[in-house]
């Protein structure tokens, strides 16, 4: 740590945090500032840890803009699952009761989870979670003051105003006054955003930060090939999509901002109030909390390493909505392999226009929101088979609506992968690449690995499931990133001789 913190490694972004006891401030591995003497620095692993011992962010390098954690390094999985759902606003406007009840534990036992694995109460790692959105919204928007507090997920004004004195010692406005630049974008702002022109001018500038490389060009072309028309739209590296996040409807605009850094988000102010999950929402579908030198690292040992210098940084496309995802991946049915387009796009758009809900954004490319898991409980398998679903996948689909529905299923970072897959495979119609592949990209676990993918397979070069699991031992724990690369590769073959596959030496028999 000492050595990436001298060196200002960009890699060791979000990973740890140094806090400097004399001027009881903590940064980011990053920070400009003059770095301090080694006997005058303390090591935390989270933002969480470094407040909980009396340090406040810094005000040059924002730690509130620093990379998360990769989902695969956070053990054990309770504490994983409820810090991820802490992150995305779990516990604004709620107990820790509550979500103890969510994840089939008592609170106790959530409680000293946390404590042990993060060193901090779940009401602690929370409140660190609002604060820090605070202080973005702070310095990134024209919001109110009284907008800013509740969007961080503060149930009061003066509820705000105290802990924020309290925790950083100085009020929201001093704040601001420190944080804000000439060049800030803010609400409302008429000036151009660097990047692809801004869809509309009354919305919520912000960024996202990310470890580089990304590999944006590939990320878009993915979620390009499975848009659904009317809900999303990715066009000249741009990715716009309609967004329901607790009762919240809006449009949200993500592009590369060029400095190779951060993402930039536009958003609609009728989002404002759901920032926190929606944010954390757009990281899982981007893949931004990933490590890509550690995961082209390893890949690259295990033979894979033509494949990861041609494309440096591939991130694994995760899922805004694990539902969406879900039920798209059902009507497109077995047999197009793992990160194939969906379904013919007359049948995903009959679904949508007839069981989603329309939606009024200025926007002629997106006019409605996708099917909620109620709705779809509710129409039944006939009205989806009338519609062009073939049966035994409409029967699949409405068990899989009702089963979200109820809650019984979640389809989101931090579930029990081996549960949820195998909630999945008693659906009828629902194979092993299938309930694999949502796994995958549902739940973002990096070591999903569809073995039983003939495209996998013939991009591999084994003859069966059972050598090509064998040969992918050498790429654990990232076998869904190997998987996306051999999906690529075979894709690649594919386009330029489709009778042909040659050989491919980055490939280790």
């Amino acid at each position: 740590m000492q050595r990436a913190l001298d060196a200002r490694d960009a890699r060791f972004d979000g990973l740890f945090f140094v806090g400097i006891t004399t001027t009881m401030v903590y940064c980011r591995p990053v920070c400009p500032a003059r770095v301090s003497y080694p006997d005058r620095r303390r090591f935390f692993e989270s933002a969480a840890s470094a407040e909980h011992a009396g340090f406040r962010p810094c005000l040059r390098c924002r730690p509130e803009l620093a990379p998360g954690r990769a989902l695969i390094d956070a053990v054990p999985r309770l504490a994983s699952l409820a810090a991820h759902r802490i992150a995305a606003g779990a516990l604004n406007g709620r107990a820790v009761a509550d979500l103890a009840l969510d994840l089939g534990v008592s609170e106790r036992h959530l409680r000293r989870a946390l404590e042990r694995e993060a060193g901090v109460s779940p009401l602690e790692l929370a409140l660190t979670h609002r604060l820090l959105l605070a202080k973005r919204l702070l310095a990134d928007t024209s919001l109110p003051v009284t907008r800013v507090a509740f969007a961080s997920g503060f149930q009061s004004l003066r509820r705000f105003n105290a802990v924020f004195r309290e925790r950083y010692r100085m009020n929201p406005t001093a704040v601001r006054r420190a944080l804000r630049a000439p060049e800030a974008p803010a609400i409302g702002s008429r000036a151009a955003a660097a990047g692809p022109p801004p869809a509309t001018h009354d919305v919520v500038r912000l960024t996202l930060a990310y470890r580089a490389p990304l590999d944006w060009h590939a990320l878009t072309a993915l979620l390009s090939r499975e848009a659904i028309a009317g809900v999303e739209t990715v066009e000249g590296g741009r990715y716009d999509r309609t967004v329901r996040l607790d009762g919240a409807c809006g449009v949200v605009s993500v592009w590369d901002g060029g400095a190779g850094t951060c993402l930039k988000v536009e958003a609609s102010p009728s989002l404002v109030p759901v920032l926190m999950p929606l944010l954390a929402r757009l990281r899982q579908l981007f893949d931004l909390d990933a490590e890509p030198t550690v995961v082209d690292t390893s890949l690259d040992r295990g033979g894979l390493g033509a494949l990861v210098r041609q494309r440096p940084g591939l991130r694994l496309p995760g899922a805004f909505d694990g539902f969406e995802l879900a039920w798209r991946a059902l009507v497109c049915g077995p047999g197009r392999g793992a990160f194939a387009a969906t379904a013919p796009a007359t049948v995903v758009r009959r679904v949508v226009d007839d069981l989603g809900e329309p939606l009024d954004t200025g926007h002629a490319a997106l006019t409605c929101l996708a099917p909620s898991p109620d709705r779809m409980a509710a129409a039944g398998p006939a009205r989806l088979v009338a519609l062009g679903v073939p049966p035994r996948r409409a029967s699949a689909i409405i068990t899989l609506a009702r089963a979200v529905d109820a809650g019984t299923l979640r389809l989101e970072p931090g579930s029990d992968v081996g549960a949820t897959r195998r909630a999945l495979l008693a659906f009828d119609g629902v194979g092993d690449v299938l309930a694999t592949t949502i796994v995958m990209r549902a739940l973002h676990w990096p070591d999903a690995f569809p073995a039983s993918d003939r495209a996998l397979q013939r991009a591999a070069g084994t003859p069966g499931a059972r050598a090509l699991l064998a040969r992918a031992e050498q790429w654990r724990p990232w076998r869904a990133y190997a998987a996306l690369h051999l999906w690529l590769l075979g894709e690649t073959r594919r386009l330029r001789r489709p009778d042909i596959a040659p050989p491919f030496p980055g490939l280790v028999a």
